[in-house]
């Protein structure tokens, strides 16, 4: 099959389980203002859980030389941020996967962002504590995780509130 193909028969794939939270855009700047609150360099791996269109990973990618992991349960969204790294010419250091934020492998991240909801945070934090490595930072637009204490907090460019958490030594 060719790629413009496989793009089309992942367009009309509906998600495998309705998603936690709808898919609304992060403003740029407010993205921006996330990968420097993590402090995100070119030695990191970021990880967007939620990823949508992947601008967050791209931007990660294109302005700090990151390297950049989208997790994305819509297949239509996973095609589209597919074809925009590839515009972007950022395929090589950017990658899209279409899964369930809980149950894909997070590991390998040296900073997560995500914009999901308090309910979502709170169920997600155990995935957090169990399988990121210890410094790991995590910067969340809007909702706390839980009854995690922040490390930091910072008012975007919109007015929202980040939060910036670091894996303590020892987790979970």
């Amino acid at each position: 099959m060719t790629l413009l193909l496989l793009g089309l028969l992942a367009i009309q794939q509906p998600p495998t389980r309705q998603p936690d939270v709808i898919f609304v855009p992060t403003r740029e700047s407010v993205a921006d203002d996330m990968l420097q609150l993590a402090k995100v360099t070119s030695a990191d791996v970021v990880y967007d859980l939620g990823s949508g269109d992947g601008r967050i990973v791209m931007l990660a990618a294109q302005k700090y030389g990151a390297r950049g992991v989208g997790i994305e349960l819509d297949p239509k969204l996973v095609a589209i941020a597919r074809q925009v790294a590839k515009e972007g010419e950022a395929e090589p250091r950017v990658t899209f996967i279409n899964a369930d934020l809980f149950e894909a492998d997070i590991s390998k991240a040296t900073v997560v962002t995500i914009y999901l909801s308090p309910g979502v945070n709170a169920k997600l934090e155990p995935k957090l504590r169990q399988q990121l490595r210890p410094g790991t930072r995590i910067v969340s637009h809007q909702f706390p995780i839980a009854k995690w204490p922040p490390e930091e907090t910072k008012e975007a460019e919109d007015g929202t509130t980040l939060y910036l958490y670091r894996v303590p030594p020892g987790a979970p």
